[in-house]
């Protein structure tokens, strides 16, 4: 992304003779409000993060990028940018979120040591003979093969183990299984008290092959976790477990102009849409998302621009959003947002987490309700100038909307399907599949409501085969045979 930027403001240079004439980049500029007049945008309100200074942007269109929700999380392989900040600007300005509810954790995240604690160790570890052992020294994955998987995973070490040089005779090891397979096998482990003191399991691969092939197929793993956290891994165990990696629900946009759906000149693209993955993202899909609807998003705003002049901001609306900023500073003895966002985090790793149950998610309501109360009267010490403090507090406010939406979307979802898993309704329901749900805000609380899943057009039907069908929808459904 950031070299074609460069390489477009390097042709607007040698066309235009300057290389901000057709894109200019506002690097480390915090947006906290996007602006509506007469019920269209007209705008958005920011500051930058080095000085404080306020920033207004006057515009008909605003096109929403900003990636996931993973820092709400305890433990996450998003950056320090993914607070949720385009799906809590998209909710206070008017639009809904669609399918929060779905979230996909990565099986083996590092724990620990903090230094790199929610980095991804891949998929690759166990491909080449990593095994996942509790603290009593089990392979536990052979305890949690489900019954569809059972005619293609080992039941057994032998087998398993025999499976890395002959392929073609040997069941796979159960370590191998689908991603949200072993993330709630787990998180299962961790909840049972087998788990470390850091809630994680045991991740090794240098008992199955040698120092030299680890660091030859495994170069970057090797390198990244030695450099960073002083753990070898051609000598001990990662500690590992389930990480917050992607979230499938987002702004509801319409799917032809990526346009958010009540809102007129505000559009979504990427991870902070809602509905492209369905209830689990496909590794890979994410890529193939952001060129397709980052394109429509593009071509949907500069075709509503064409048609809507720009209007112009209110003196009263930049008041209002300067306010805002300034708030923080006029409290004095309040709380602290660091501790809140500790106690939001602890909160949605425990109770909303990968495995969920009504009663959890009830007690999450609530907690996350009194952790909302509580921000009111979040006080920041200091000057706007390099305060992190002051950047926390509107990342707080943002993760506390995203952790609202997921929880009471989790809640009404009574089935488990894809990145939603309910230990009280294990199984799916095709009655469920008929819905997704949309939470919108009223500047006060998060609501949810269940919308009617449109039908599967028929130009699309007609490119499965039924027998594959059959495995997910109805029989009324199939008989159907598409929308028209």
């Amino acid at each position: 992304m950031q070299q074609k930027i460069v390489a477009l403001q390097q042709a607007d240079k040698r066309e235009h003779g300057d290389y901000e004439s057709h894109i200019k980049v506002f690097a480390e500029l915090t947006i906290t409000e996007i602006l509506k007049e007469n019920g269209k945008i007209a705008g958005a309100y920011g500051y930058w993060r080095e000085s404080g200074s306020e920033v207004l942007f006057e515009a008909p269109a605003v096109i929403i990028a900003t990636g996931g929700v993973g820092k709400t999380f305890k433990i996450t392989s998003n950056s320090w940018e993914g607070t949720g900040d385009g799906h809590a600007l998209a909710l206070k300005a008017g639009a809904n979120l669609v399918d929060m509810e779905f979230l996909q954790f990565h099986p083996t995240g590092m724990v620990w040591p903090p230094s790199v604690r929610g980095i991804l160790v891949t998929e690759s570890v166990r491909g080449e003979g990593g095994i996942l052992t509790n603290i009593n020294g089990e392979r536990f994955m052979f305890k949690y093969i489900p019954d569809v998987f059972k005619d293609k995973y080992a039941d057994n070490e032998a087998e398993a183990d025999r499976w890395y040089e002959d392929q073609d005779n040997n069941r796979r090891p159960p370590e191998l299984l689908p991603r949200d397979e072993v993330a709630r096998a787990i998180n299962s482990e961790v909840k049972a008290g087998r788990g470390t003191e850091h809630g994680g399991v045991f991740l090794d691969v240098s008992k199955r092959i040698s120092a030299e092939i680890i660091k030859k197929r495994l170069p970057s793993m090797w390198h990244q976790f030695y450099e960073l956290a002083g753990v070898d891994i051609t000598k001990e165990a990662m500690e590992v477990g389930p990480t917050c990696h992607y979230v499938m629900g987002g702004v509801e946009v319409e799917p032809d102009t990526a346009a958010a759906v009540g809102v007129p000149g505000l559009f979504a693209a990427g991870e902070v849409a809602g509905g492209m993955h369905g209830s689990n993202r496909l590794g890979g899909n994410s890529l193939s998302d952001l060129l397709v609807f980052g394109r429509r998003a593009g071509m949907g705003a500069a075709a509503y621009v064409k048609q809507n002049s720009t209007a112009s901001v209110s003196e009263a609306t930049v008041a209002a959003a300067a306010a805002r900023i300034e708030a923080p500073f006029a409290r004095t003895g309040g709380e602290n947002s660091y501790s809140l966002h500790a106690e939001l985090q602890e909160i949605t790793h425990n109770l909303v987490g990968i495995i969920r149950t009504g009663s959890e998610l009830q007690e999450a309501i609530a907690k996350i309700a009194e952790i909302r109360k509580r921000s009111a009267n979040v006080a920041v010490s200091g000057g706007r100038k390099f305060n992190p403090g002051f950047h926390l507090a509107f990342d707080l406010d943002n993760m506390l909307l995203v952790a609202e939406s997921t929880a009471k979307s989790a809640i009404g979802r009574e089935e488990s399907r894809g990145g939603h898993t309910r230990d009280d309704f294990p199984g799916m329901n095709s009655g469920w599949r008929q819905f997704n749900h949309i939470a919108s805000f009223d500047g006060n609380q998060v609501s949810v409501r269940k919308q009617a899943l449109p039908f599967m057009p028929k130009e699309l039907f007609d490119l499965f085969e039924v027998d594959e069908l059959k495995k997910y929808m109805t029989p009324e459904e199939i008989a159907k045979g598409g929308s028209n």
